[in-house]
């Protein structure tokens, strides 16, 4: 097998500096796909924020879709394989505490807290990237999050029409933190993306998983008894 030949320095720091612009496009297009969703946002927008050239940004992504999905991808994938793992671990039917699964979730989506905004805008605009590639990431992570809720002590107390409803309520209040993050300013609440803040949302978060995935409803229905 012939081995590759090393980068020489000039080449490393090229790659680096490439790396670097296209992170911060990544970051640039994620913000204004939140503000502004898909069709609001151009790749001339893109550029003008990162402050090259339109030509420049074509060097790393040849399309606002292409850009559009890397963002989902960077974003989303991070989510996604810390629930397959999860889901993975525990299909050995030893039930798993989600407790440090959720702490991990909030944790990635702190970093990134334009995405839930972005997915959100999105859903509500109904616009055409909702299908084929942010309804594709949306469902897997629906079905994947479903799975470790069917997999929970509580599934077989909650009637199997009502876990999707569940799956349901833990997406809105992970995402909805974030999507109402505006309000909590406008109220004057504090900083709901700072350190204490997001510690104690997740405390909350992960109890009331914990609460309703072992414990199942308050209410049930005779006939399902």
């Amino acid at each position: 097998m012939t081995s590759q030949p090393t980068p020489q320095p000039a080449e490393r720091r090229h790659t680096r500096r490439g790396e670097a612009t296209a992170e911060r496009i990544l970051d640039a297009a994620e913000a204004l796909f939140a503000e502004r969703g898909f069709a609001g946002t151009s790749l001339r927008d893109v550029a003008e924020v990162v402050g090259i050239r339109i030509p420049s940004l074509y060097n790393h992504f040849d399309s606002k879709a292409t850009l559009h999905a890397a963002v989902l991808e960077r974003g989303i994938g991070p989510l996604l394989a810390l629930l397959s793992e999860f889901v993975e671990a525990g299909r050995d039917d030893t039930y798993r505490n989600p407790s440090e699964l959720i702490g991990q979730l909030m944790e990635l989506l702190a970093q990134r807290p334009n995405l839930p905004k972005l997915v959100q805008y999105e859903i509500l605009e109904g616009g055409e990237t909702i299908t084929p590639v942010l309804q594709d990431w949306v469902r897997t992570i629906f079905g994947r999050s479903l799975e470790m809720v069917q997999s929970s002590p509580a599934a077989d107390e909650w009637r199997s029409g009502q876990l999707p409803l569940l799956m349901l309520a833990f997406y809105h209040v992970a995402i909805g933190y974030y999507t109402t993050a505006p309000l909590v300013h406008a109220l004057n609440l504090g900083d709901p993306l700072d350190e204490k803040a997001l510690a104690r949302q997740s405390e909350f978060f992960s109890d009331l998983v914990t609460v309703l995935m072992t414990r199942g409803p308050l209410h049930k229905d005779p006939e399902e008894s």
